[in-house]
């Protein structure tokens, strides 16, 4: 099993590769890190100590084994999916699936947990940071409060977040995503899925 997961980060590490820039002007990293997302994030995990880790493993109902399996499963059907002719069913389906699994179950089951308990200068805590704040927060809840549509033109989305979140029944605010920025963030968030 340690194999695979081997197998699946340098795999996530190389998908990353055409988001550098991006890794190291808005997450902070370096060149070095940037390189190696997947892998030193794992490496970040690896490195807490034991009772960090049981401590990550008792707040979560489900078994991170099954998770990890779902995220294995996910990572196939991504590439399935991007490998396919493409049709617009299967690229609706993606959008929503892909969006989920990397903005609202990860959040909730993998990045809040980790940013508590990763060192501050550590990979994984600048790249759970990142796609816990912002513009990516801004996406994860017009996402799971279903306040977005595609761009006309297919090239990204348009969403809308409360302008102040504090006033639950305030104006809405306006803002859209490229399609890649949806790449990067999705690339990044499966990248540190797998710590």
């Amino acid at each position: 099993r340690l194999f695979l997961v081997s197998d699946q980060t340098q795999h996530l590490d190389h998908q990353q590769q055409s988001f550098k820039g991006e890794l190291q002007q808005l997450v902070g990293l370096t060149g070095e890190e940037a390189a190696k997302v997947a892998t030193l994030c794992a490496a970040d995990v690896r490195f807490l100590p034991v009772q960090v880790k049981d401590e990550i493993r008792s707040t979560s109902l489900v078994p991170i084994q099954a998770r990890l399996d779902e995220l294995a499963a996910f990572q196939a059907w991504n590439d399935i999916a991007l490998a396919a002719p493409p049709h617009p069913a299967v690229t609706r389906a993606q959008v929503v699936v892909q969006n989920y699994v990397c903005f609202v179950y990860l959040k909730d089951a993998c990045f809040g947990v980790l940013a508590s308990h990763a060192p501050a200068t550590s990979v994984a805590s600048r790249c759970t940071a990142f796609l816990s704040t912002g513009a990516v927060r801004d996406f994860r809840n017009a996402f799971s409060h279903a306040n977005w549509c595609y761009k006309p033109d297919f090239s990204g989305l348009d969403c809308w977040v409360l302008a102040d979140s504090r006033n639950k029944s305030g104006a809405m605010r306006h803002f859209e995503v490229s399609q890649y920025q949806l790449n990067f963030w999705q690339a990044l968030s499966r990248g540190v899925a797998y710590a």
